[in-house]
């Protein structure tokens, strides 16, 4: 039996919580409006004690579901105690024993072009945001969504198109993997992984986090929904300026703005070039100057600080 088990009355008063806790922070917004957009995260859960990897289970269920002229439940989380064969970009070794919330989500897209560039957004915001409700003030996001303390990563996160073959149906696996009890790390990992407790000195609920996650998480993805319709009408999104809500959100937990970056597409075996932060665009796109004060924004890859 799984010990990561959120259920649908936990889930139902975490949405309540998160609902009451925007409506004071955002007085100016139609914060039921938001969560009901984002209502399909947590549709269904489904727990394990071990698999091998989530996005791999994600993929086989699409199939299964579709192959039996089923329809794939939107917003389904996928959760595992300990992953045998976890994974982060190209094929990266994550390590996911038990203590950590380790998973995937499987998104059914319906958004826009324009929309699915804030899904990666949305997930870091959603994992730093719960964090930080749970005492690690210090936690803040790397471009696209890691999340760190200081140098340390305590969170990172996949996200992988996938097409059904019955359907053509299009679908974002939202892959997580969150350190919060685990403190044992691998030698290669130790000088750059962190988890919650060791930060925070104490253990915690991993099923209470999960959930606080999950409610999160709803928001972040309502945000893109809510913003697109607001496109849609012809109307300026909802933050200050016009400013995409979630990039606002983004920005204020970030701490990338002005550093001195190393960039790759695949940054750990193939940095590309050097250059400063000088902001991100309206879709998120990282904005970089290089020495000479030439530019350029780049919309996928990774950057470590120097």
């Amino acid at each position: 039996m799984a010990h990561n088990q959120p259920t649908p009355e936990l889930l139902a008063e975490a949405f309540a919580k998160e609902l009451s806790l925007r409506e004071k922070r955002c007085p100016d917004l139609d914060s039921a409006a938001v969560l009901r957009y984002g209502q399909f995260v947590g549709s269904t859960i489904d727990c394990h004690e071990r698999l091998p990897r989530a996005m791999d289970h994600a993929r086989a269920h699409v199939h299964e579901v579709e192959s039996q002229g089923g329809s794939v439940a939107n917003g389904r989380v996928i959760l595992a105690d300990t992953m045998s064969r976890s994974k982060g970009r190209f094929t990266r070794a994550w390590h996911a024993p038990a203590g950590g919330v380790w998973g995937c989500m499987l998104h059914a897209s319906t958004l826009l072009d324009s929309s699915k560039r804030f899904v990666p957004l949305a997930v870091g915001v959603a994992c730093c945001e719960a964090i930080r409700e749970f005492g690690g003030g210090g936690a803040n996001l790397r471009w696209v969504n890691d999340v760190l303390f200081g140098q340390r990563k305590v969170a990172g996160f996949l996200v992988e198109g996938h097409t059904g073959a019955c359907y053509g149906e299009e679908y974002h696996l939202v892959g997580f993997g969150i350190n919060i009890n685990n403190n044992s790390f691998p030698e290669e990992l130790s000088p750059i992984a962190t988890s919650l407790a060791k930060e925070l000195g104490r253990e915690f609920d991993l099923t209470d986090f999960t959930t606080t996650f999950l409610a999160k998480l709803a928001w972040n993805f309502g945000l893109i929904y809510y913003e697109e319709a607001q496109e849609m009408a012809g109307e300026t999104y909802s933050g200050v300026e016009g400013t995409h809500r979630l990039l606002e959100s983004w920005l204020s937990l970030s701490s990338t703005i002005g550093k001195r970056v190393v960039f790759g597409f695949d940054v750990m075996t193939s940095p590309q070039y050097e250059a400063t932060v000088i902001g991100v665009d309206d879709g998120g796109g990282l904005q970089l100057q290089f020495d000479d004060g030439a530019m350029k924004t780049e919309y996928s890859g990774e950057i470590r600080y120097i």
